[in-house]
């Protein structure tokens, strides 16, 4: 296994150049950011949701449920090295858990940007029983189920405002 010299010391370039899941694991690089890193890694969600609009809806669906099932082993595998449970700067369960939520959001500047807000919302707030498989669940598995909860939270709220939003 591949660890830190000082697990508190946050992750650098080179933990990213160590293995090719380090690299996924933390967003490309966006969990490295100093302040907010699960709000980066969100953000990378935008990206992947545009690759992926383009393809049919079946696909879609199809290519997000592999990179959810790719998170599991490749979060795990970025936790263990870092020596942490759930370390922030994994953040490929924010990308994939979002784009998700895009999928279902509606088609305008306002829906996107609420989804954003209500995804990051769930994801701080972690209402029951997101906080519960959070504190519960271990592994890849935890990291990844807790933010595909509060992605379909998110996409629950958005279903409610969808006729108001312009």
């Amino acid at each position: 296994m591949i660890t830190l010299a000082d697990k508190r010391s946050p992750p650098g370039w080179s933990f990213l150049r160590q293995h090719w899941t380090h690299w996924l694991a933390l967003g490309l690089g966006t969990g490295l950011a100093p302040v907010a890193p699960g709000t980066m890694g969100t953000l990378l969600g935008f990206g992947l949701f545009a690759l992926l609009a383009p393809l049919p809806s079946l696909w879609q669906g199809g290519a997000l449920l592999g990179l959810f099932l790719l998170g599991i082993p490749v979060c795990e595998r970025a936790a263990q090295a870092l020596q942490q449970e759930d370390p922030g700067a994994v953040v490929w369960d924010e990308i994939v858990a979002f784009a998700l939520v895009l999928e279902g959001a509606p088609r305008s500047v306002a829906g996107f940007a609420l989804a954003f807000v209500l995804f990051r919302l769930f994801d701080i707030w972690k209402p029951f029983p997101i906080r519960w498989v959070d504190r519960r669940v271990r592994g890849g598995w935890g990291i990844m189920l807790d933010d595909l909860l509060a992605a379909l939270y998110a996409l629950l709220v958005l279903r409610q405002v969808q006729g108001v939003l312009p």
